[in-house]
């Protein structure tokens, strides 16, 4: 009962201080903000899940870092928002990789208790393909916080990717029951879509896909899943339709996703994504 009532505050509590502080930090100009304000409004952008604001975040969470050099969430900010810029541009995905990398860490040895840190650790672990890594960084981030959603979120997807689907979905709603405004629900979403479709539960993976894309309809990742899905019930010309949607928002990721392998990706996957199963 106590860990139903924690989680109940959760749900009612985090989300609504989340979007105080970021509707405080948006009021202020930008030449005033302080560290803390800075890595709101980058938080803010992100969560807009499209190429211009993602560039926006960037900056901000720079601004953050060099405000103060020693704040963790300046880090972590910007490892994520380059992660979501390569969803976009598709280019220099190894350097982005590296770089995300070396965010997280030091994101994680200026705070080894920030749990938000942790989990932006195991997100650019699991993007390297390093699943076990990913793993064990977000249940250290549960260990900090069990009700962390961002915690839940990066579990499930590295469980998803890893040959685990029906746990990482499961780890994923978790994630969307405790933070339903999240800003990266967007993501969220896309990889419950991705999960399901790895349980070879189509119909699930389109109704997911089609929900991110009515939030968020110019972040590209959506499509490909929906186009994968509707081709694998022989809706061929939706699947066109969302497919040709996906090369038009961003035609140089559609080729590191989909004409190459991207390391997250296994072998496996990306075969059933290419071709009926």
């Amino acid at each position: 009962m106590q860990d139903e009532i924690t989680e109940a505050v959760t749900i009612a509590t985090v989300p609504a201080i989340a979007g105080a502080e970021q509707r405080r930090a948006m009021r202020k100009p930008p030449g005033s903000l302080d560290a803390w304000s800075a890595f709101q409004r980058g938080l803010w952008h992100l969560s807009k899940l499209n190429i211009d604001d993602i560039t926006l975040a960037q900056k901000f969470f720079q601004q953050a870092i060099d405000l103060d050099p020693s704040f963790s969430g300046g880090y972590w900010g910007l490892a994520r928002a380059q992660s979501l810029a390569a969803d976009f541009h598709g280019r220099g995905l190894p350097e982005t990789l590296t770089s995300m990398e070396a965010l997280a860490r030091r994101a994680v040895a200026l705070d080894g208790a920030d749990a938000e840190a942790r989990a932006s650790l195991a997100h650019a672990l699991r993007k390297r393909g390093d699943f076990e890594g990913g793993r064990v960084e977000a249940e250290r981030a549960l260990a900090i916080s069990p009700n962390l959603a961002v915690a839940h979120y990066m579990l499930g997807a590295t469980l998803a990717l890893s040959g685990r689907p029906e746990e990482g979905v499961a780890a994923l709603r978790r994630c969307i029951r405790l933070d339903p405004r999240a800003p990266a629900l967007g993501s969220i979403l896309n990889q419950v879509a991705g999960g399901l479709y790895r349980c070879r539960e189509y119909q699930a993976a389109i109704d997911a896909a089609k929900e991110a894309i009515r939030l968020y309809p110019d972040f590209p990742t959506p499509y490909r899943i929906l186009a994968t899905a509707l081709g694998q019930l022989g809706r061929t010309e939706e699947a066109k339709e969302a497919l040709e949607k996906a090369i038009a928002i961003a035609p140089a990721a559609f080729d590191m996703y989909v004409r190459n392998r991207v390391p997250w990706m296994q072998p496996e996957h990306h075969a059933h994504n290419r071709r009926p199963a």
